[in-house]
């Protein structure tokens, strides 16, 4: 069903209702926080761009950037493994991924994601990373082996809108040579690390 009118409606659909949501919500955790549509959109496109095979999702709340991932994932033949701490919170993402059939392309995994990323051996060709912040200079030491060192990308969400939270981890990034990096002032702002060479 990827980019299927259907699809698309569906999945604006879902957005306007999380952030419905998330306008209710004092707590920011028990916010969805899900990414901007057009910084969704852009994701999908890059993994067409790139023709990715090997997808990496930290953070995959309720599953909006996950159905979009997904969309392009089956257009291209790729696999999605999506990290999310919140049984619930995949459980959505699940049923909304099988209303879509984008299901037989994710691998749902729950739990913290430094017990995944600790053990992975595995290299990506795509990883979007959209977790708990304080966090993400710790992933940097797991993510940077993980990179596919042939064309593979990093992208991050964020970094614009809480560009305190995340400005040691981009100087940690950006201090690592073998890395170039960007930001796109899409959405809440894209942090984009690829191999120089």
């Amino acid at each position: 069903m990827s980019l299927s009118p259907q699809f698309l409606h569906r999945v604006n659909e879902l957005y306007q209702n999380f952030i419905k949501f998330d306008a209710t919500q004092c707590d920011r955790l028990n916010r969805y926080r899900n990414i901007e549509p057009e910084s969704a959109q852009y994701l999908a496109m890059q993994i067409r761009i790139q023709q990715s095979k090997n997808i990496l999702e930290i953070g995959t709340s309720t599953g909006y950037s996950t159905l979009w991932l997904a969309g392009a994932a089956q257009n291209v033949g790729a696999k999605i493994t999506t990290l999310e701490i919140d049984p619930k919170r995949t459980m959505q993402a699940q049923q909304y991924a099988q209303e879509l059939a984008v299901d037989d392309v994710i691998d749902f995994w729950v739990g913290d994601a430094k017990d995944f990323l600790s053990v992975s051996n595995q290299y990506y060709d795509f990883i979007f990373l959209d977790a708990e912040r304080n966090n993400y200079i710790e992933y940097w030491g797991y993510l940077k082996k993980m990179i596919h060192p042939k064309g593979g990308v990093l992208i991050v969400d964020n970094v614009i809108s809480h560009a305190a939270e995340v400005k040691k981890f981009i100087e940690a990034v950006r201090q690592d040579q073998r890395f170039m990096t960007t930001i796109l002032a899409l959405g809440a702002g894209l942090f984009i690390v690829v191999y120089k060479d």
